[in-house]
């Protein structure tokens, strides 16, 4: 078996005494683990940071093994990224997040490009948090997870659009949540793709996607709870308001 594709790098660990398990999310084959030979020397290891772009070529026995990496670097990321905290802390989150969330194997091209598209803004801190936001959620949409926001779940009406049901994730007007409204999300402008993009908007909004990712994405994967890298990236965020 062999095949060869482009992807983002997730993850790497060791691997015996001088290989490296590597895990890449690429658009042809999804989520995919390989053993890079030699993964830890002086050559290859610094190739081998979360979210380089990287050209690989898998080769296995049998479809089912875990099979082995040839890899060939593209681009990296590292330089944009340890330039600003809160770049890192992104990249961090994307990585994380994808690794968590995506079925290994499965394609997911729109999602691989969307997160192409968001890394390369890493050395851009002041487009990154709305880029950010949109990826999320198109990683809740890709996941099955979408939020509809264009109409009142309860009355039909496009206009003063303010909560998000926790259950649903369907919009809730201001004028139909009633007293149900301390127990609904917010819903600012910046989660429809309109207001000013401040800091403080997108952490509210990142606010309401949390808790789709938390709640439905992570209870339904029922693995583990959402990788701490999210919240760091949020933290870090909120600090700078």
């Amino acid at each position: 078996m062999e095949w060869r594709d482009q992807g983002i790098l997730l993850s790497t660990r060791r691997h015996g005494e001088t290989s490296a398990i590597i895990e890449v999310f690429t658009p042809e084959h999804g989520r995919h683990a390989g053993v890079v030979r030699g993964g830890t020397s002086r050559r290859i290891a610094p190739v081998l940071q979360p979210g380089a772009q990287l050209d690989v070529t898998w080769r296995a026995r049998l479809e089912d093994h875990i099979g082995s990496f040839q890899v060939e670097p593209v681009r990296s990321r590292a330089a944009a990224a340890l330039g600003d905290r809160l770049s890192l802390a992104g990249l961090n989150a994307v990585v994380a997040l994808l690794s968590f969330s995506l079925p290994e194997r499965e394609p997911h091209p729109r999602l691989y490009h969307r997160s192409e598209q968001l890394l390369d803004l890493l050395d851009q801190p002041d487009l990154w948090p709305l880029a950010y936001l949109r990826w999320e959620l198109g990683l809740l949409e890709e996941m099955g997870y979408a939020l509809q926001l264009d109409t009142c779940a309860v009355t039909g009406q496009t206009e003063d659009l303010a909560f998000v049901s926790p259950r649903s994730g369907r919009a809730v007007s201001r004028g139909a949540a009633g007293d149900w409204a301390d127990r609904l999300l917010p819903l600012p402008d910046v989660l429809r793709g309109e207001g000013s993009g401040a800091d403080a908007e997108i952490s509210e909004a990142l606010r309401t996607t949390g808790h789709f990712l938390t709640a439905h994405l992570a209870a339904d994967l029922g693995t583990a709870p959402l990788p701490d890298a999210r919240a760091r990236f949020v933290d870090v965020l909120t600090r700078r308001l």
